[in-house]
């Protein structure tokens, strides 16, 4: 039966999987260090929910039974990110919460868009959120892109290089030249990048009536980017002004002089984001790997003060995603990071004969009983080829039952020496697979 692979749905090889693992294991220990809780939520919520953040009907997968199932069952889709059952668990949970809240939060999502390169119908995300209630400290906006520039740093990729905006920047200043219909500006304007500057001249003036003059200053606000407050005085340059323009500009000139004295080079001003979803509505970051900007945003998000609200009690928040299997299927298909070995093994037990073999099974026992991934030969070849099938794999050491008694070979030295099951212990670099770039 000749199996055709089903586009846009991403299975990886062992080894893939092992570079996949420790990256998620990296992002978890990292969230963890800066004192964010894991949680997991259902992977369905119903579909007027996941409406609710705007341009995404065409992008949900719906849950259907075949046969049987209420009206409810019939209204489900899967999840397309992990924002909206963040709200969900939010409202539900609310008395059972400590706000502040910091969660983080790995799982599968959903989106049917056209499959391409970095772009999937099922891929790994992993973000973070602070919800307050009622209130959200500023400084938590500071603190998000920094907990995802130390987590980034730590992962063997290209460095990722976070950009950040504030969407009262935006909404301020076209409001003051004139322009009335500031969410379709912001989101026409957030494909800059993938359609270029006459596009989007051509887009402004068709959908939201804006004249030449309105679209090249448009244009010329995204183009202003920087490290410090020379951000506000390029944008007053421009010669238009609202009280929210200015508020915006405060906060975005606080974002980026506290991130970058607390982190040095963390996060750079760049007012050509916009983030075309129309929930945000402060600070809104992009993040793209260096060399790899075609590769588009691998981390995103930003602030929100009224997606979480039960009409009583808003919750407002602050989060980012990484978008983990985009950044997986670049480094794994170019090759930019390779596990040290394909199996977690970290020994193989040889077979001198069939006769020996419950002797090398209760020697993997108390190898493993110490935390030492151990595996027994499938077969009693010839030691040449049991240490062969170690190589092939990656596993670096091999245990003999010899003469002399037990003993274990470096396959990559050649050093041989005698060993004990209860007390032999591997360099702690060859416990368990490590990542390197090719």
């Amino acid at each position: 039966m000749k199996i055709a692979p089903l586009s846009g749905f991403p299975e990886w090889l062992p080894d893939g999987r092992i570079v996949e693992q420790q990256i998620l294991d990296t992002l978890r220990d990292t969230f963890e260090l800066h004192g964010f809780s894991g949680i997991e939520t259902r992977a369905v919520e119903p579909l007027d929910q996941l409406l609710r953040k705007g341009e995404t009907s065409k992008e949900v997968y719906l849950l259907n039974r075949l046969q049987g199932g209420d009206a409810q069952e019939a209204e489900l889709g899967l999840h397309f990110d992990l924002t909206v059952p963040l709200a969900r668990y939010v409202l539900e949970n609310a008395g059972k919460l400590d706000f502040p809240f910091k969660r983080y939060q790995i799982q599968k999502v959903w989106r049917g868009e056209r499959p391409q390169d970095g772009r999937f119908r099922e891929f790994a995300q992993a973000d973070v959120d602070v919800v307050g209630a009622d209130t959200l400290a500023f400084h938590h906006e500071i603190e998000l892109p920094l907990v995802m520039v130390d987590a980034l740093s730590k992962l063997p990729i290209p460095r990722v290089v976070v950009r950040a905006s504030n969407r009262k920047v935006a909404q301020g200043f076209y409001e003051a030249i004139g322009i009335d219909d500031v969410v379709e500006t912001l989101r026409i304007v957030d494909k800059l990048d993938k359609v270029g500057p006459q596009v989007v001249t051509q887009m402004l003036g068709e959908s939201v009536g804006a004249n030449a003059q309105q679209a090249r200053l448009a244009l010329a606000l995204a183009d202003i980017r920087g490290s410090d407050a020379g951000v506000a005085d390029q944008v007053a340059a421009l010669g238009h002004t609202s009280a929210l323009l200015e508020e915006g500009l405060q906060e975005l000139v606080q974002l980026i002089e506290g991130a970058n004295e607390l982190l040095p080079g963390s996060v750079v001003a760049d007012l050509k984001i916009a983030r075309g979803l129309d929930y945000y509505t402060g600070s809104v970051f992009e993040s793209t790997m260096i060399g790899h900007e075609d590769l588009g945003s691998v981390c995103s998000g930003g602030r929100y003060d009224s997606l979480v609200s039960d009409g009583k009690k808003t919750y407002p928040g602050v989060g980012l995603s990484i978008g983990v299997s985009r950044i997986i299927s670049r480094v794994i298909g170019r090759g930019l990071v390779v596990p040290s070995r394909k199996v977690p093994t970290c020994v193989l037990i040889a077979v001198n004969d069939e006769s020996e073999r419950r002797h090398a099974e209760l020697t993997a026992v108390a190898l493993r009983k110490r935390g030492i991934s151990a595996d027994v030969s499938p077969n009693s070849a010839k030691f040449g080829k049991q240490i062969k099938f170690a190589d092939k794999r990656g596993i670096p050491f091999v245990w003999f039952l010899t003469d002399e008694g037990e003993q274990i070979k470096d396959i990559r030295s050649g050093e041989q020496i005698a060993a004990d099951p209860a007390t032999w212990e591997p360099p702690a670099a060859d416990l368990r697979p490590g990542l390197r770039g090719a």
